[in-house]
Order: C-alpha cells, then structure tokens, then sequence
C-alpha cells in the first residue's frame, strides 16, 4: 500500500497544504502516523476524496454554468510562465497577449474563455503549448560576421 505525504496528497487533490491538514483535523481524511508523528495518507483514501468530490452523471435540468473541477495535472509540457500584457475582445473571440521575460506570446481564444479565467492586464497567467509543429527560424547574419570563422 503507497503511502503519500500531506503535500503530495492535497496537490493530487488539487487544494492547499493548510486546507487538507484542517481536513485531517476535522476527521474527514483517514491517515497513519510514521514513527516520527508525520501524517501519511494512503492511495486508495486520495481516490476516496477524489471521487466524493466527482459529481455523478447529471441531469439536463440540474446542469450548472460552473466548471466541473480544478484541473491537478494536464499533459502539456511546454509551460510558459508570464504576465497579461493586453486583452483585446471582440464577437466571439478575443486575443491575450503574455509578456514572457523580453519575450510576447500572442493567443487567440473564445470569449468564454477569457470570462471563465477573468483574465485581465497584469494578471499571471500560463501559456501551455501543445503543438503538432515546430518551426526554427534563423534571422539575417549582419554582413561584419559573414566572413568571420566558425569554431565547432
């Protein structure tokens, strides 16, 4: 039986360190103790919270406009970290501009989108690319270096 740490747990679960440690303590999560005192969670009690917190199938009438969960993982590995430069809106689509280091990324999204995150100007955000296609470029060597030698 894999037994995980308080923090490993609660990222599974997609909450805060301090929110899963007042759940130990409220008795809503079941753990063991190492011999140092140290709470341990077990796997199948993650997939127990897990799935208390999985809504069942729904029903047309009881569908709700909220999301459905906190995304805890996602497969993209190509994670750019940066800040909303500008939010432009316009019918059903609109453009988000990420200041990367010296660096824009330009995105084109759907309007719901851009409500749902609330993104706005200076907000942190994360750019995750998935792409089928990478494209290298090499900009214009100025003519001084043209005849410089390359070292290998």
């Amino acid at each position: 039986m894999a037994l995980l740490t308080v923090r490993s747990a609660a990222d599974r679960l997609g909450v805060s360190y301090s929110t899963f440690k007042q759940w130990i303590y409220q008795g809503k999560v079941r753990t063991t103790h190492t011999a140092g005192g140290h709470h341990r969670i077990s796997e199948q009690e993650v997939a127990r919270l897990l799935a208390q917190e999985t809504p069942g199938p729904a029903s047309s009438s009881r569908r709700s406009a909220k999301p459905a969960g906190v995304i805890v993982a996602l497969s993209g590995r190509n994670r750019l970290r940066g800040f909303v430069e500008e939010v432009r809106v316009e019918g059903l689509l609109g453009q988000v501009r990420l200041r990367i280091g010296d660096q824009m990324l330009t995105a084109i999204v759907t309007r719901d989108a851009i409500e749902e995150l609330k993104l706005k100007r200076g907000d942190d955000a994360l750019a995750i690319i998935k792409s089928t296609e990478v494209m290298i470029g090499r900009e214009a060597t100025p003519a001084s270096r043209k005849g410089a030698v390359r070292h290998k």
